[in-house]
């Protein structure tokens, strides 16, 4: 078994522990923001996962204009910290401090647009199966995509009772990965050698 093997099972692990715990930072930030019902389970679950390192930033950084500051910390703490430790594993040294920090908010950018897209996707199938109305997931799924969807649905309104809004939304997404975060990407991969 060859050291790159090893390292890029160790990068895997990394990548993986590391996205799984933002993906969920990042739900308590958006569920937060969306003003999803804190006791629905879904909810519960996100936010006694994210609490233990939240409530330490929380004494440190309050919340201002509605916007749970020490959350958006937490992620980018949390991505420098993985990009950094990437770093370590394949080259054997740190990011410079200007790339990483352009990196991190490129690839959090990257994460939240990803998550509203499955979220669309989800929002898709659910309405082609029409599941419990009351069923936590899909409350969630709808509180999160609404807020997407309802001016998209203005744009284009439904036609024949089909509803393309969820194109239009997902079209916009991408547009926003091409134009927005692969540039900042590529930004940050330059500052950071």
């Amino acid at each position: 078994m060859g050291g790159g093997h090893i390292a890029e099972a160790i990068g895997f692990l990394i990548s993986t522990l590391f996205g799984l715990y933002l993906v969920a930072v990042i739900l308590r930030f958006l569920l937060q923001y969306v003003r999803a019902d804190f006791y629905n389970p879904v909810s519960q679950f996100v936010v006694a996962l994210t609490n233990p390192p939240l409530r330490p930033l929380r004494r440190l950084i309050p919340g201002y204009r509605g916007i749970d500051w020490p959350c958006l910390v937490l992620m980018l703490i949390l991505k420098i910290i993985e990009l950094s430790l990437l770093g370590l594993v394949y080259s054997g040294r740190l990011l410079a401090p200007a790339g990483l920090f352009v990196l991190s908010i490129a690839e959090l950018l990257n994460l939240v647009v990803y998550i509203f897209i499955f979220a669309v996707l989800i929002q898709v199938v659910l309405s082609w199966v029409n599941p419990d109305a009351y069923n936590p997931v899909t409350v969630i799924v709808h509180r999160l995509t609404d807020p997407l969807l309802r001016p998209a649905r203005r744009l284009v309104p439904p036609v024949g009772g089909l509803d393309f809004s969820p194109i239009v939304v997902l079209i916009a997404l991408q547009l926003v990965v091409i134009l927005i975060i692969r540039p900042l990407t590529d930004l940050g991969r330059a500052l950071a050698h």
